[in-house]
């Protein structure tokens, strides 16, 4: 998305964006491990409004969406699992 297409939506702080994961999709996360994944990468993509980073709700989705594995109906679907 170009700078020139952005549309004017609400962007969530960052202890707002860890509440809204959790509430949203039963992700565990804290607004400290937000803070963590900033700086070492990992994490979803942010805005920063002078010091305070803002996180718009689609890429919180598309993040945690990332993170999922497929549905399984036992641990020893897994590909981790599968004997080495």
């Amino acid at each position: 998305m170009h700078e020139r297409e952005l549309t004017r939506q609400r962007m969530l702080r960052r202890a707002e964006a860890a509440e809204y994961v959790r509430e949203s999709w039963g992700y565990p996360l804290a607004a400290r491990t937000l803070a963590k994944l900033a700086c070492i990468g990992g994490g979803p993509p942010f805005r920063r409004a002078t010091r305070f980073p803002l996180y718009e709700v689609r890429h919180l989705d598309e993040w945690v969406r990332a993170k999922l594995t497929r549905t399984v109906r036992s641990t020893s679907e897994y590909p981790e699992a599968a004997p080495k």
